[in-house]
């Protein structure tokens, strides 16, 4: 069950990176069918295959490399899928472990779902977030369930006398931290990451534009295609100052909480937090002034992601400690 889980987690954290890259390759519609591509288990290659390819979507054109950069990610997804039904099986085997492998294999069916509505909705900006925030999810309980089978969090990292407030703090900071992700999904979705070139906010009188309710209306203006974002400039432009603004939230909350957990005796912890913290400021901040470079907004989801697993492991062990002193 171990390697099962280690497997599984290394795998999907190769689909969330294989993810944010086909994202931001604008490779999300490189086959505009599903799961398919251009009506073919594999991209069409062959002369008379690209021609039936052309035929049957006369208004979208083959690019293979978009549609290669889709077609892995849904195959490692279908593999990441098949391995987490392996897990499932093992936890009814070994009655182990079986409410964290349903719930990660559930989410997995969503996940499935959402990535066919990701294509079939074209790139509708709800689904595209809920897409991300699922593969974040199953990221973070696979990681858990690493942590549970490997234990992770030792005995003795946390004193005796284990202040509760710092695993409400936790809470509290993972809370954060998720809305973040989500607000980071929302700008991607909505292609608002380019919205304002200066800091801290944009020039001119950028309040006069600020519009909350279309920015995270749900249901944005009926399009044919959400690819490249179908907001005006005043909507995309609050939401880059949110996400923007809430980062600053989250940097300071988990700072705090990196300055807290290593007063308890979790200095390892808390180092590898804060670092994170100041690399994602970095990477934030290189992204507008560099014009979002694909190496580093490929970096910035990528912290973001250790960031929420460096979150559920300080909860982990903490939540674990905490149990301890319940039962002296």
């Amino acid at each position: 069950m171990r390697w099962i889980s280690l497997c599984a987690l290394l795998l999907a954290a190769v689909v969330v990176v294989l993810g944010a890259y086909t994202r931001l390759t604008e490779a999300g519609l490189g086959c505009p069918d599903w799961p398919g591509c251009y009506g073919f288990h594999m991209v069409p290659s062959q002369s008379h295959e690209v021609a039936l390819a052309e035929h049957r979507f006369p208004d979208t054109p083959l690019q293979p490399h978009l549609a290669w950069n889709e077609m892995l990610h849904r195959y490692c997804a279908g593999m990441l899928g098949l391995v987490i039904l392996a897990m499932v099986l093992v936890s009814f085997l070994r009655r182990q472990g079986r409410l964290l492998a349903c719930l990660t294999f559930g989410l997995v069916l969503g996940q499935a779902s959402l990535g066919m509505l990701t294509v079939t909705m074209n790139l509708f900006p709800l689904v595209v977030m809920g897409h991300l925030l699922g593969g974040m999810t199953i990221l973070a309980l696979l990681w858990l369930a690493n942590l549970r089978h490997w234990s992770v969090a030792t005995e003795s990292v946390i004193p005796i006398l284990y202040p509760f407030r710092t695993l409400w703090l936790t809470r509290i900071g993972l809370g954060v931290l998720v809305m973040q992700i989500a607000l980071g999904g929302w700008t991607s979705a909505n292609y608002a990451a380019l919205t304002c070139h200066q800091l801290p906010w944009c020039d001119g009188p950028w309040w006069r534009w600020l519009d909350f309710i279309q920015a995270f209306d749900p249901v944005p203006p009926p399009s044919d295609s959400y690819q490249f974002g179908v907001l005006p400039y005043g909507a995309r432009m609050t939401i880059q100052l949110t996400h923007r603004s809430w980062a600053v939230v989250t940097g300071l909350t988990l700072l705090l909480l990196a300055w807290r957990i290593g007063r308890e005796g979790l200095v390892g912890l808390g180092l590898v937090l804060a670092a994170l913290v100041l690399l994602q400021i970095v990477l934030g901040v290189s992204n507008i002034g560099l014009l979002l470079p694909l190496p580093v907004a490929l970096a910035h989801h990528g912290v973001a992601a250790l960031l929420l697993l460096t979150m559920v492991t300080i909860w982990f062990a903490l939540g674990r400690q905490s149990a301890r002193i319940r039962e002296t």
